[in-house]
């Protein structure tokens, strides 16, 4: 007997009773980005492999453990997208949205990493983020973050907190980076494998360890705080005032680097304690360098990434607002004349009613068997209607979800009614 078919490991399906909350995010992510004047750009799934090495760095896990690469029938090298952000900047690159002007663009959709699957954690998983470019200023950084403060906001989280860093100018980071080799070479032996690998590569992704038996080693290590530049220390400062003026709270955090190469003066994470260690949901900052190095000019740039699938987690557990996608209506019809008329007067009330949503019941029934199926459906209301109201021109109004007594309209008064008491 042939075994039975399932999801690759990492994967999920999300089904049918999971998609109310899902739709809640994704909607209010959209009508956010778009009300603080940030355009959706979609990319490809599917780019290039060498673009992901050229922006997040050889030396990071993503690229060197994570990436689903494979080679096409043309012998290209190509992998499924592990992030956002790097297929934005070839975007804007091939199009030329970034020559001499300013673009805010946001995405959403799946992206791929080989990570070991946990709570809060797929190795295909959904992202959602917003990119600006071409602004040099600490008022981009901090309206950035202000979007991701009004996000957790309308999606009624209260836990969540802010951290923030500078890693300083790429001339800033090379002294660092020369500080903290010099650090960890005093005994190799305290390093775990990764970490004596990136020592001469690149050496502040030590920092981002989350090898608990190196926490003290780690924490002994020079801030790179003190090493930034007169200009991004100006920089740092400038989005703290503005942060703290716009009432939005932040712990700085000197060993906050993130896990992408690109990266350079502030980054950031908002984290909750909420899904125990998977508790980052959102992470972001500057990439000044990465249209340059991908091929553009140079270019300011600043943005974040969401992990929507950790906010849907919150979402459930906490049990906060969700999108109601059950019907208002569920129609019954019994007899020739009524599934004649009933599907007429479906697609009349469709017409008439924009928002409602209509479940028609099809493959036949009883009268007993329907309204099972339009209590199962969640449905607020029942309409019901057999060849005797069709010949009387009326229709029973049947409430699902109280106790109010049933009501007998006229099939002419139907729409207005829907529109007043079943709708609104």
């Amino acid at each position: 007997m042939a075994k039975n078919l399932q999801s690759v490991r990492g994967m999920r399906d999300i089904l049918p009773e999971q998609s109310a909350s899902w739709q809640y995010i994704e909607n209010i992510a959209r009508e956010l980005f778009t009300s603080y004047g940030y355009n959706e750009l979609r990319s490809p799934i599917i780019e290039s492999t060498d673009l992901f090495k050229r922006s997040i760095g050889d030396t990071t896990d993503i690229v060197e453990k994570e990436m689903y690469t494979f080679d096409d029938r043309n012998g290209d090298s190509l992998t499924l997208r592990p992030e956002g952000t790097a297929s934005t900047v070839r975007a804007g690159i091939q199009h030329g949205l970034f020559h001499n002007q300013q673009q805010r663009l946001w995405y959403i959709g799946p992206m791929f990493r080989h990570e070991r699957p946990q709570k809060g954690r797929y190795r295909g998983f959904y992202q959602a983020g917003i990119e600006a470019y071409g602004i040099d200023g600490p008022d981009i950084d901090a309206e950035v973050i202000a979007v991701a403060a009004r996000f957790w906001k309308k999606l009624g989280f209260k836990k969540v907190r802010l951290e923030i860093n500078s890693l300083g100018s790429n001339e800033a980071r090379q002294n660092y980076r020369e500080v903290l080799i010099e650090y960890f070479s005093k005994d190799t032996s305290l390093l775990d494998e990764d970490s004596q690998r990136r020592l001469h590569k690149n050496p502040l992704r030590i920092l981002d360890t989350k090898n608990p038996k190196m926490r003290e080693l780690v924490e002994g290590a020079p801030s790179l705080l003190d090493y930034l530049d007169e200009e991004s220390k100006t920089h740092f400062a400038g989005l703290k005032q503005r942060l703290d003026s716009m009432g939005i709270e932040y712990v700085v955090n000197p060993r906050l680097v993130r896990g992408i190469d690109y990266y350079n003066r502030t980054v950031f994470e908002w984290i909750t304690e909420d899904l125990g260690a998977q508790g980052t949901i959102c992470a972001g900052g500057r990439y000044d360098g990465l249209v340059k190095q991908l091929g553009g000019r140079e270019t300011s740039a600043c943005g974040f990434g969401i992990g929507l699938d950790r906010l849907q987690l919150l979402v459930e557990e906490q049990n906060l607002n969700q999108a109601d996608n059950n019907p208002h209506i569920f129609l019954v019809m019994s007899g020739e004349a009524a599934e004649l008329t009933g599907i007429k007067l479906s697609e009349n009330l469709r017409d008439s009613n924009a928002s409602l949503r209509l479940l028609m019941n099809a493959g036949g029934g009883s009268f007993k068997s329907q309204l099972k199926r339009a209590d199962k459906s969640g449905a607020a209301y029942a309409l019901i209607l057999g060849d005797a109201e069709v010949e009387s021109r009326n229709i029973v109004v049947k409430p699902l979800l109280t106790n109010d007594e049933q009501q007998t309209i006229s099939l002419d008064d139907l729409s207005d009614f829907v529109e007043q008491h079943i709708i609104n």
